[in-house]
This record gives C-alpha cells, sequence and structure tokens, in this order.
C-alpha cells in the first residue's frame, strides 16, 4: 500500500461516542458494561444508568460486552460530519444451556449411607467447651489489642509522668551520694548481718 493512500490515526477525525445501553427484554438499563477499542486498547464502562461515553476515531471497532448478554460490536463511520455519535443499543440475553450434570463421590446410594453413618461426628458442645476454656481465653486476650478504656488510661498516665518530670528527670537513687552514706552507716553498724 503506498503512502498516499495508507491514513495514519494522526489524520482520522476524533469522535465522541455516547450513548445508553438498555436489556431487549426489559429496556431496563444495563450498568457495567465493557465498552473496548480492542487495537487501541481503550475502554470505559457504562454508568450505573446504562450511559457511557468515550472519544473514538473514525473506522474504530467498538466492542460492547457483559457476562450473560450478547457481545456487539459497533463500527464508527468513516467521513462522518458531526464529531458526536449517540447511540441506544440494547443487548440480548446469551442463552447457553449446559446438560445436567450430577456429581456424586460414591457410585451407589448405598454406599453414600455407609459412608455417612460411619462418619465420625464431634459434638458442637464440645467444641464449645474447648473454645471456651481458661487457657484458650487468656491466649486470645494477650492477642487483643487495647480497648479505648486502656488506651486512654495508659495516655493519662503518661501525661502525669511528663508532668512529675516538668522541673527535671526523677532522681535515680542508685546514684544518691546520702543513700550510700546511710548504707554503708548500716553495714558498719552491723545491721545487714544474718541473725542465727
Amino acid at each position: 500500500m503506498s503512502d498516499a493512500h495508507a491514513q495514519t490515526d494522526l489524520d482520522k477525525k476524533v469522535i465522541q461516542l455516547s450513548g445508553i445501553i438498555l436489556n431487549a427484554d426489559s429496556t431496563d438499563a444495563v450498568p457495567g458494561v465493557n465498552i473496548y477499542v480492542p487495537k487501541k486498547g481503550r475502554g470505559t464502562s457504562s454508568g450505573r444508568y446504562g450511559y457511557f461515553s468515550m472519544p473514538v476515531l473514525e473506522g474504530d471497532s467498538v466492542v460492547f460486552s457483559f457476562i450473560g448478554l450478547k457481545r456487539q460490536t459497533f463500527k464508527v463511520p468513516s467521513n462522518i460530519e458531526s464529531d458526536k455519535i449517540s447511540l441506544i443499543l440494547t443487548m440480548e440475553v446469551d442463552e447457553i444451556a449446559l446438560a445436567e450434570i450430577e456429581v456424586m463421590p460414591y457410585p451407589s446410594e448405598k454406599e453414600f449411607k455407609d459412608a455417612v453413618l460411619a462418619m465420625n461426628v464431634v459434638d458442637p458442645m464440645s467444641i464449645s467447651r474447648a473454645n471456651m476454656s481458661p487457657e484458650m481465653l487468656l491466649r486470645w486476650a494477650e492477642q487483643m489489642p487495647a480497648s479505648g478504656n486502656e488506651n486512654f488510661r495508659y495516655f493519662q498516665q503518661g501525661q502525669m509522668l511528663q508532668n512529675q518530670d516538668l522541673y527535671g528527670p526523677r532522681p535515680l537513687r542508685l546514684l544518691d551520694p546520702f543513700a550510700w552514706g546511710q548504707f554503708i552507716r548500716s553495714i558498719k553498724r552491723g545491721d545487714l548481718k544474718s541473725r542465727d
């Protein structure tokens, strides 16, 4: 094909495609219909009331798809005078009937009954008792996050400690020279000797 006959996307006119999508059976709006241009990789979906609007180029094929409804294609006409196209699109139900399938893990009804009767059924009360045991409740309590009351109490205690430290840090008794002096005097007096 020669360059003179080839039409690039830059030469094509942008057209605003908008409309409403209805169900053919009830003429109710169909929300969430996928609307896309496969070759361009762009699209949109219909809103709550079935309305859609998207820019397309002349000659684009627009696909409308929805689960349970037949897929439809709309070809945007070339050389259209207006830069807007409005559609009222009705989508029909896609009826696919599947054959009935019976799923049975046992080949016969007798084997099924035997398997059901042989089941080891656990008493629901024993499960409840195990879940309410003190050990289980303690484990759950340790994993629970703090409640609003606990968080408030923790915050208030932190505020009190901060107010106590307002005029300097709290004293460390290990570094108090008066406490050491008193301790040494009590050793010399023999206050710490064992009384056997």
